[in-house]
């Protein structure tokens, strides 16, 4: 049984001090019960990640820690970038690769994906492949193609056993941000063909790799996505930001 998971990005927003507000807040806003249906996963900013950590370490919280980005070197003059090993020493469980955001404003590549997630994989973070067509390739019918190289090639550095270890999430680029979701539709003939090229590239992969939806999703639509039988969880941003909002969607998405 796929075991639900809920992830906010927090982007670029909150200091150290506003983030360890947050998580002290959501943490007092979720029940255990919560923690026993689903695994809930903040990403704060490279800044706040060790005090994130040190707060949910010291709380004994059930959050999850994750990174929204990693260098796919080790160590070396990479001025201004973060490595695999230096997140694994700050416990971070999960990391955000992919992310349309990074694509577009940094020119990221389904390679420079790929790489990212090997260099993880080496030291047994989970990445989140985070994948989507822009609203013209939708437009263009490329919507299938597009996603489908970007798991095919995402995946490529990785033993093809390892994949279990990855999440996938489907990010239609056209929705982010928008205030308008993909249409349950929409969101599910998706799910559905990610989790059949994976079962293309090893046989039972649909069925044991986590496949979530993210864009535009808030505490009003959350539950209609994860009730689907194919989506196993949400990528939050802007809702995330806001312990009360998150709190709710996260308690709402389960129920």
């Amino acid at each position: 049984m796929r075991m639900p998971i809920i992830v906010g990005n927090w982007k670029m927003n909150l200091n150290h001090l506003e983030a360890i507000a947050l998580v002290q807040k959501l943490s007092y806003r979720l029940e255990k019960e919560v923690f026993d249906s689903a695994e809930v996963v903040v990403c704060p900013p490279f800044t706040s990640l060790r005090s994130v950590q040190t707060t949910i370490d010291s709380d004994k919280m059930k959050i999850q820690l994750g990174a929204q980005n990693v260098h796919q070197n080790d160590k070396g003059a990479f001025t201004g970038e973060i490595s695999a090993p230096m997140l694994s020493k700050l416990n971070v469980k999960y990391t955000l690769v992919g992310h349309s955001e990074r694509r577009t404003h940094f020119n990221e590549t389904n390679e420079d994906v790929a790489a990212k997630i090997k260099s993880l994989r080496k030291f047994e973070i989970t990445p989140i492949l985070c994948v989507g067509e822009t609203r013209e390739e939708r437009d263009n019918d490329q919507s299938l193609a597009v996603v489908e190289a970007q798991v095919r090639e995402g995946l490529s550095a990785i033993a093809k056993s390892d994949i279990e270890n990855v999440v996938v999430a489907y990010e239609p680029v056209w929705a982010i941000g928008a205030g308008q979701p993909a249409t349950i539709e929409q969101a599910n003939e998706m799910i559905f063909h990610i989790r059949s090229v994976l079962n293309s590239i090893k046989g039972s992969l649909g069925e044991s790799v986590r496949v979530i939806y993210g864009a535009s999703v808030d505490p009003g639509n959350a539950n209609s996505f994860l009730s689907q039988d194919g989506i196993d969880g949400l990528l939050v941003g802007g809702a995330s930001l806001d312990a009360d909002d998150f709190s709710r969607l996260v308690i709402s998405a389960i129920k």
